[in-house]
């Protein structure tokens, strides 16, 4: 390179991209990339607030300052929806979680012997970072990180290779370790005292044969619009208190006026329960969800707090609502996996409902589905990105579609 050039935005991936369209790891909007290859921090460029970073594949953007991060999160969204010829009516303000904010993460954990390490993987790696701090992590969920080494050092593994799903619940941390078999009587009452030393809500270790309890004082539950629903172990969950806030927010004012709506891979119930009754819009609420756990403690939980919501157990991408069934509800909220809902999408296409809420945590899969419903006769009124994964390239999305 012969001249200097100045970083104009982000990629999807992270790298700042230059007008020539060459890619610089670690730049920031405004940074100047000098002949010599240098990079000369410009206004939006911050100091990382880690010091894992950027070795730890958890963040990849914690170079970007507040103004920056947050042009990425939401032209992560409306470039998806440009590259189907979308344009939405309005554009919501994007919201950004804090740090500090995440409420659940899965951890690796690898150990030989009295040398155990526990963190996240390194970007583009296998290579594990040892945590000694994190800014995206709720600090119940740090703090247990320490105290989890020691106790996995004392039992001396020759080799030791597990993951660790931590939630934090409506009664603290949820632990789930998968990988890793207590070896006799002793290990067992390790765990246990641990989990009650440090006021775990629950231990569960699953060998591969699904999680088994060992630790819970009391029935782990997360409060959904009000009313607490049973957690299952290793539940999805929104990724922070304050995402979900949010898209229930966007969900409400958008279906404001709706009687009846059906809530498509409800999951545990987390807009059902914002929508129904009082608490909500007021709206009966079709819960649809393929998972059994997730689906059982959403029908439990409606019942115990006899609220408008009827769970239904259902695969939607093998047998998805059909358009007269979709025909009987006012509006539907969508929130399917990162693959999106090409199938039920599909149908909705092809029904007569006046409102569709789209939330996805997969702008790109989005995108393709808000153009099969564009093609069905709808248009795409309101668009608000959504950045949960603080500091990371992912990215969601609420989404309002009117027919």
């Amino acid at each position: 390179m012969s001249e200097t050039e100045v970083i104009l935005r982000v990629a999807a991936k992270g790298d700042g991209i230059t007008a020539s369209g060459r890619h610089v790891a670690l730049a920031a909007p405004g940074d100047t990339v000098l002949a010599d290859g240098t990079l000369q921090p410009g206004p939006h460029h911050a100091t990382p607030p880690c010091r894992h970073f950027p070795q730890c594949g958890g963040c990849q953007l914690q170079h970007l300052d507040e103004e920056a991060w947050h042009d990425f999160v939401t032209s992560r969204v409306l470039n998806a929806a440009s590259g189907q010829g979308l344009e939405p009516a309005h554009i919501e303000p994007a919201h950004l979680s804090p740090p500090a904010s995440r409420r659940r993460a899965t951890l690796h954990v690898e150990g030989r012997g009295k040398s155990v390490r526990i963190g996240f993987r390194e970007g583009r790696s296998h290579a594990l970072v040892d945590l000694s701090e994190c800014t995206i992590m709720h600090p119940a969920m740090f703090a247990m990180i320490a105290p989890l080494r020691r106790l996995l050092a004392k039992f001396a593994r020759k080799k030791l290779s597990a993951d660790i799903h931590m939630t934090f619940a409506d009664q603290g941390v949820d632990c789930n370790v998968k990988g890793f078999t207590p070896d006799g009587l002793a290990e067992t009452e390790a765990l246990i005292a641990f989990a009650q030393e440090h006021g775990l809500a629950r231990l569960t270790m699953d060998d591969g044969y699904g999680p088994e309890t060992h630790w819970e004082p009391e029935p782990v539950t997360v409060t959904l619009g009000g009313v607490p629903v049973a957690l299952p172990p290793g539940s999805f969950l929104q990724p922070t208190a304050e995402g979900e806030v949010a898209l229930i927010a966007s969900a409400r004012e958008w279906l404001a006026g709706a009687k009846t709506v059906a809530d498509l891979f409800s999951g545990l119930g987390t807009f059902a329960f914002a929508l129904s009754g009082n608490d909500g819009i007021g709206a009966k609420v079709l819960a649809a969800e393929a998972a059994r756990d997730a689906h059982m403690a959403c029908k439990t939980a409606a019942g115990t707090a006899q609220r408008p919501v009827f769970a239904q157990h259902r695969d939607l991408f093998r047998n998805p609502l059909l358009p007269d069934e979709l025909d009987k509800f006012d509006a539907v909220l969508l929130d399917p996996p990162r693959a999106g809902a090409k199938e039920q999408v599909a149908r909705l296409a092809a029904s007569k409902v006046g409102r569709i809420c789209y939330i996805s945590c997969n702008p790109a899969s989005w995108a393709k589905d808000a153009a099969t419903l564009i093609e069905g006769g709808y248009r795409l009124e309101k668009l608000r990105p959504v950045g949960q994964f603080r500091w990371s390239t992912h990215v969601e999305l609420a989404s309002l579609f009117v027919r």
